[in-house]
């Protein structure tokens, strides 16, 4: 853990206020933890009017993200939290969650918006998709003390190993526009993927 002012549990109990002031009360919570990396916790955030549910992860935040064999962590690099939105929401999800947050840990990935993370394997079980786009936050960045930099809760999409491909090729802003063009919503589980005119 980071020591000084602001240290690890500071900073996720600041980003769990921050979620709960923006998603309504105590949300329904999971643990995952993974050989020499801290635990990451997954809340799950349910909207009983619209029935959407968030997933949204809880650790990566703890130390920014960067060079994981730097021996003292720059506290200025970024730092940010994932949050994946469905319609109704799945079973299975959460340990797949947890691993595309533990990456800058366990990898050194640095999370920005337009990154692709392929996870090689479907999200949860059944699903089309095995890899997540990043794109804007749907709230306020996380604002920390001094010179740390603010937390970022990255939307992350699930996509299809196609859509994937085009990411790749195109970048992540020419598949949302063909979404947009489609009338593809992105929270639906279920939902049929893109065609980009690519071949598998």
């Amino acid at each position: 853990m980071t020591g000084g002012p602001a240290g690890a549990p500071d900073v996720l109990a600041a980003v769990r206020a921050h979620l709960i002031e923006h998603y309504g009360p105590e949300p329904q919570e999971a643990s995952v933890t993974f050989l020499g990396a801290p635990p990451i916790r997954i809340l799950r955030f349910v909207d009983v009017e619209s029935g959407v549910v968030r997933y949204i992860s809880l650790g990566c935040s703890a130390e920014p993200m960067g060079d994981p064999s730097a021996l003292v962590p720059d506290p200025t690099a970024p730092r940010a939290e994932l949050s994946l939105v469905l319609r109704g929401g799945v079973d299975g999800l959460v340990r797949a969650l947890a691993v595309l947050a533990a990456a800058p840990a366990v990898e050194g990935l640095v999370l920005s918006e337009g990154a692709l993370i392929d996870l090689g394997e479907p999200l949860w079980p059944g699903a089309a998709f095995t890899a997540v786009v990043l794109r804007a936050p749907e709230i306020p960045d996380v604002p920390l003390p001094g010179d740390i930099a603010p937390v970022t809760v990255f939307r992350a999409i699930p996509v299809t190993h196609t859509e994937a491909a085009w990411v790749r090729m195109k970048g992540a802003a020419e598949l949302e526009e063909a979404w947009d063009e489609a009338g593809i919503d992105v929270t639906d589980p279920g939902r049929s993927a893109v065609n980009p005119g690519l071949t598998h």
